[in-house]
């Protein structure tokens, strides 16, 4: 596992990359990674933007976003196979998933769903993983997902399911504090207490990214600025951890490209600020 880390280890500032934004990121100063979803790709002939930017050892990662490692069904050999070759086509150091339920019984749920956090699930779910990571090429990390409503029987917490599911598998993170914000407003629990649970050695990268509230709800919908409370929990993040990586999310009503300049700039500030708190508690300790 020390070499998963290590290709991971100074992966930087990042911005997933979208079709919209590929001369916005191309000629952007300061993007030292970028994240690219994996069901938009096709392996064999990668958009020349991808290709630039690896030809610049910029690295790409691919997210997928329909593997459905949540779910009682087993990962489909097809879906593994694509996320293989777009690791290969990218020479990519790792890929990255959702720990969330997407279908069932040939039924897509068309959204990341939260999955019931009990034993049984967490039985299923490692199976799910273990034939996922033995199906890559590459180290495999799973990033906790927004929700807008959890299960009656849940009985683990969103950070000990997951830290159980580490201890098991051996996956890494992909800590999305954005995703944490949301389900604290919309459910009520805590973020800070999801960071004390999480075991943050096993972390890959992490994401951040803006939303709105309407009617109490908080939407995660990648389409404004990172709020200051998500911005606070990067900062909390990096006051325990140094993150081989954050990446800033943005996925529609794109900005002019100083604008997301403007927000890598505001993520730098918030990962120096956490560690330096970090350096502080670590000297008064």
């Amino acid at each position: 596992m020390a070499g998963d880390r290590d290709r991971t280890a100074e992966l930087g500032v990042g911005i997933g990359w979208r079709a919209e934004l590929d001369l916005t990121i191309e000629r952007m100063e300061g993007v030292d990674f970028v994240e690219a979803i994996a069901e938009n790709l096709r392996p064999g002939a990668l958009p020349e933007s991808l290709r630039l930017l690896r030809a610049r050892d910029v690295p790409v990662i691919p997210h997928g976003v329909s593997l459905g490692v949540g779910g009682a069904e087993p990962p489909a050999a097809g879906r593994l196979a694509h996320l293989a070759a777009c690791a290969e086509a990218l020479d990519a150091p790792l890929v990255s998933e959702h720990l969330a339920f997407v279908r069932g019984d040939g039924v897509e749920a068309g959204h990341l769903l939260p999955i019931p956090r009990t034993r049984e699930s967490l039985r299923v779910v490692t199976e799910n993983v273990r034939r996922a990571q033995d199906a890559l090429p590459v180290p495999l990390a799973l990033e906790n997902v927004a929700a807008i409503f959890g299960w009656p029987d849940d009985e683990l917490t969103e950070g000990h399911f997951l830290a159980e599911l580490v201890e098991r598998t051996g996956v890494l993170l992909l800590v999305d504090v954005a995703n944490l914000y949301t389900n604290q407003v919309n459910l009520g629990l805590s973020a800070v207490a999801a960071l004390d649970a999480l075991p943050l050695e096993h972390l890959a990268y992490v994401h951040v990214a803006g939303g709105y509230e309407h009617q109490g709800i908080w939407h995660d919908t990648h389409t404004t600025a990172v709020p200051a409370p998500v911005l606070d929990l990067l900062t909390e993040l990096c006051s325990r951890t140094r993150p081989p990586g954050v990446l800033l999310e943005w996925d529609d009503h794109f900005p002019s490209d100083a604008a997301l300049a403007g927000e890598l700039e505001r993520i730098r500030a918030a990962t120096a600020a956490g560690a330096a708190r970090g350096s502080l508690d670590g000297a008064t300790t």
